[in-house]
């Protein structure tokens, strides 16, 4: 509908150009052809020999000169009386078509109003379909006008917080709450549509935990999608942990794990719906003033009941963080959100992103070199070197091993969020996991049980390896 009513909207401002230039075009013309007529009066009516006036030139011969005969003089009236009769042809035409050519372009004018209006009408029509009943209790977030948003940010030109192929985020002050916050405007370019952003802004709204970054309000006005969050004073983890933001202590850093695992929780668990964020990663949890964690970010969000707990689904989320099942099957679950989880955890806990290409190749991914640590037994070897031992033993080497097991490969063999959390609080034992990284086939060996198009587990490293 949208598309249709701009394909109507500048076919109307075609012809209303047409329109409006047409009646200079009858002018022009109509001067053209009486100015051509004029030239060709002369050879009609009088002969190039004629004086001018009937008055001889001066010092010429005075000669008689013959009267011209009846003949002459009515054929001249006659050609007199048709150029007449044409130039009024002429000019009825020309007002003609000029009158026509206003109320052509009334018409047009009047067109482009009824498509603009409709278009309006239509926008409008959207927000409410997309929103329609979710804040009714006036509760959650609130609208806002671009204006509004335009005034938070100083047009755009306030601080710029992040960016991406997303689009970016800005940092606003909202004056009537007196605090600042951060607004994100979705690029036109970004892969979020209207579908993304409705799920992130519908989601949130049902959402309450103080692991999770607020959302304030919304703006989807004039082909913008604009949602304003919280404003988090330490930004994203990512920040401090790869781009020497600031060296995070370990205290901060198991604190920033144990939320963002009663956020997971939270999640999956405490709400009348499963909610599965399927973009758990560090630049998206946010660390507030007292560097307390929030999870961010539900543009890719799904909510599913409790007792499915998995949905089959295009692939979305973020390599280095997604569950080989997600990428080779699209479906996205809460064990997909562990797997997640536990690759964060090992971010946080040796320093270093999931993939680091321009290490040496047993060292590219994380995930592959901490399960080789911790088979040669030397699993604290793993630890962020930044930190120089300064930790705690015990709990680094929890922090290794539940990352370990939430990145085990077969999905039935991860923990549920519920038992992270206990053994993060030393309320339940570590797993024993195998000495070899379990390895992923696509395609199951004679004796496996399984189909050939369900992924097969083996701890023999001669298996065969991934394309």
């Amino acid at each position: 509908m949208v598309e249709s009513d701009g394909r109507q909207f500048d076919l109307a401002c075609v012809f209303v150009v047409l329109v409006d230039w047409f009646p200079y075009a009858l002018f022009f013309l109509h001067i053209f052809l009486r100015e051509t007529e004029a030239g060709q009066g002369p050879s009609r009516f009088s002969s190039p020999a004629s004086p001018v006036g009937g008055v001889p030139p001066a010092g010429s011969h005075r000669r008689a000169v013959a009267a011209p005969s009846p003949s002459v003089v009515l054929r001249n009236a006659t050609v007199a009386k048709d150029s007449h009769r044409a130039r009024s042809a002429i000019d009825v035409l020309v007002v003609g078509l000029t009158v026509g050519g206003a109320g052509a372009l009334i018409f047009s004018i009047g067109s482009i109003w009824f498509i603009l209006r409709r278009k309006s009408k239509n926008a409008s029509r959207v927000d409410g379909d997309i929103f329609d009943g979710e804040f009714q209790n006036g509760m959650g977030p609130r609208k806002f006008s671009f204006v509004q948003i335009a005034k938070m940010t100083r047009n755009f030109k306030a601080e710029k917080l992040g960016g991406g192929g997303f689009g970016a985020v800005y940092k606003g002050y909202l004056r009537d709450l007196d605090t600042h916050v951060a607004v994100k405007r979705i690029s036109k370019a970004s892969k979020q549509g209207l579908k993304e952003y409705a799920s992130e802004v519908k989601i949130i709204n049902r959402l309450r935990h103080k692991n999770l970054v607020k959302l304030i309000g919304w703006c989807h006005e004039k082909g913008e999608l604009i949602l304003v969050y919280e404003f988090m004073a330490n930004g994203s983890l990512d920040s401090h942990l790869f781009k020497g933001k600031s060296l995070l202590s370990w205290d901060v850093r198991f604190k920033t794990v144990q939320g963002l695992a009663s956020a997971l929780f939270y999640l999956h668990e405490q709400g009348d719906h499963c909610v599965l964020h399927r973009d758990i990663k560090t630049s998206n949890v946010m660390l507030d003033s007292g560097f307390n964690a929030k999870l961010g970010d539900f543009g890719l969000a799904r909510l599913v009941c409790h007792a499915k707990g998995s949905q089959t689904t295009d692939l979305a989320g973020t390599m280095g963080y997604m569950a080989p099942e997600c990428v080779s099957s699209g479906k996205a679950s809460k064990e997909a959100d562990v797997y997640s989880f536990g690759v964060v955890a090992l971010e946080i806990a040796c320093g270093r992103r999931s993939v680091e290409p321009k290490f040496e190749e047993a060292q590219v991914s994380l995930v592959e070199w901490v399960w080789d640590s911790y088979g040669s037994e030397r699993l604290l070897g793993a630890a962020d070197p930044k930190l120089r031992m300064h930790f705690d033993v015990k709990q680094m080497e929890c922090l290794l091993m539940v990352g370990l097991w939430c990145v085990h490969p077969d999905q039935n063999s991860r923990p549920s969020i519920r038992q992270v959390i206990q053994a993060l609080d030393f309320e339940a034992p570590l797993p024993d996991l195998p000495s070899t990284m379990p390895t992923l086939m696509y395609g199951a060996p004679i004796g496996c049980g399984i189909q050939a198009s369900e992924p097969c587990f083996s701890t023999d490293p001669t298996t065969i390896p991934r394309d």
